[in-house]
């Protein structure tokens, strides 16, 4: 329901102005002076006030400002019986919506108050929007407690403050952009771009173009200009992922940007500048390959300013059941299931596992295993093969550098890919049909 406020101390013009503007569909409050006008403003969720600017208590143009404060989207329209243009200009400025003289433009309230409340509704979204995206990128959307990952958190949220280049290290899928995004959200560069480019995806001519941007004509196929990346991100920020991966012959462009904020596009002589703010990212050891000449050794020193090291998920045990309750939900929601139950053997299962793709394939295995679920329960059933064969955490545990161990994971793999065919499985073992039941049974394989 769209509300209004009117604040007049002139009764009748209240009543007058109220029917007319429920009849518009609007529900109307009143309130007779700016002290009982400001606590109903604050009381009631009110999109718009409509105000007389002489009040028996105060003044309706310093009103605005008050009400402004503490509700910054409500939209307020002055009314006065006497034109003033020093009292409109201060209302503007006071952050009101319109200025109406009473008798004169009593046409005009109506199609006033409809263009009003079409910016409240959009300031609405556009703040429900920030919020979502508060609550997707910030840092209370990382999950997991162990010391490895709030040490990270800890450190980011310190670094995030300020404009310092930072350089994200850890293995693929442990959440790197995220780290990212959620620096970005807590920075005074927030409100502007965060522009992402994976510098392992182009061949150098391409990365070069969509790093620096190119001028009409500057190669072959270049038929109009482009914006690149730097400028994309003036204002906000840069994030490079995989940043090992850039040759070498960009390498210096892009040290000369971070350093001096200058760049000039592809086929252009002109010098431009881009003010952002840089974090990026590898998975490789960039001092090693600095001292191997793989990778410059000034632009190292230059992106190493300040370093965040995520942990691999191996090393988060106690975060990964968390985790995969997040998915368990997201994935829920996205293939429209009823929230399945969790048996302990699969979170077992996931405690045991030493995850090389981190985060990353801890997603995609709960988002395989929801596909796969029936009876809506998540059982080892649902997972794939590598995780369901696996020692278990009892009393028999094999070391997972014992042959014994390496022979119980062989035959798993075989009787996997043999589909459960025993006599198959034991012909491309080459053992004994014999020998292949006793060694099931005795490394309890199912």
């Amino acid at each position: 329901m769209k509300t209004i406020l009117i604040i007049d101390d002139e009764e009748k013009l209240r009543s007058l102005l109220s029917r007319i503007i429920k009849s518009e569909g609007f529900e109307v409050f009143e309130a007779a002076d700016c002290k009982s006008g400001l606590r109903k403003s604050e009381l009631h969720d009110i999109d718009i006030v409509l105000c007389d600017v002489r009040l028996p208590d105060g003044s309706g143009v310093d009103l605005v400002q008050k009400i402004k404060e503490k509700k910054p989207l409500i939209e307020i329209i002055l009314l006065t019986a006497n034109g003033n243009i020093a009292d409109g200009v201060q209302a503007i400025k006071n952050g009101a919506f319109d200025y109406l003289v009473k008798g004169d433009d009593n046409e005009k309230i109506i199609p006033l108050l409809h263009r009003a409340i079409e910016k409240v509704q959009l300031q609405k979204k556009i703040k429900e929007l920030e919020i979502r995206v508060h609550e997707k990128f910030s840092f209370d959307s990382i999950i997991g407690h162990s010391k490895g990952i709030t040490d990270a958190i800890s450190l980011a949220k310190k670094v995030a403050a300020t404009n310092t280049t930072v350089l994200l290290l850890g293995e693929t899928g442990t959440g790197k952009e995220v780290f990212a995004q959620a620096i970005h959200q807590a920075s005074c560069q927030s409100s502007k771009n965060f522009v992402a480019l994976n510098c392992s995806t182009f061949s150098k001519d391409i990365l070069e173009s969509e790093l620096f941007g190119h001028k009409q004509g500057a190669f072959t196929g270049a038929i109009k200009d482009k914006k690149g990346l730097i400028e994309e991100a003036n204002g906000g920020t840069l994030f490079l992922d995989e940043i090992g991966e850039i040759p070498l012959e960009l390498q210096a462009k892009l040290l000369r940007v971070i350093e001096t904020n200058e760049y000039i596009k592809l086929g252009d002589t002109k010098t431009l500048r881009s003010n952002f703010r840089l974090i990026a990212a590898t998975n490789k050891d960039l001092k090693k390959e600095s001292e191997e000449q793989h990778f410059r050794s000034d632009l190292y020193f230059r992106l190493n300013v300040f370093q965040i090291n995520l942990p691999p998920l191996r090393e988060r045990v106690k975060d990964i059941e968390p985790l995969a309750k997040f998915f368990v939900k997201q994935f829920s929601e996205k293939t429209n299931k009823k929230l399945p139950t969790i048996s302990k053997d699969f979170l077992d299962k996931l405690e045991l596992y030493h995850w090389p793709g981190n985060i990353r394939e801890l997603k995609n295995v709960i988002e395989r295993s929801i596909i796969l679920s029936e009876n809506n329960a998540l059982t080892t059933g649902t997972l794939p093969f590598e995780l369901q064969y696996q020692p278990s955490n009892s009393g028999g545990t094999l070391s997972a550098f014992s042959m014994a161990s390496i022979e119980k994971l062989h035959i798993q793999k075989v009787l996997n890919y043999t589909k459960g065919n025993k006599a198959e499985a034991a012909r491309l073992m080459e053992i004994g049909i014999a020998t292949l039941y006793r060694k099931m049974e005795e490394y309890k394989i199912q």
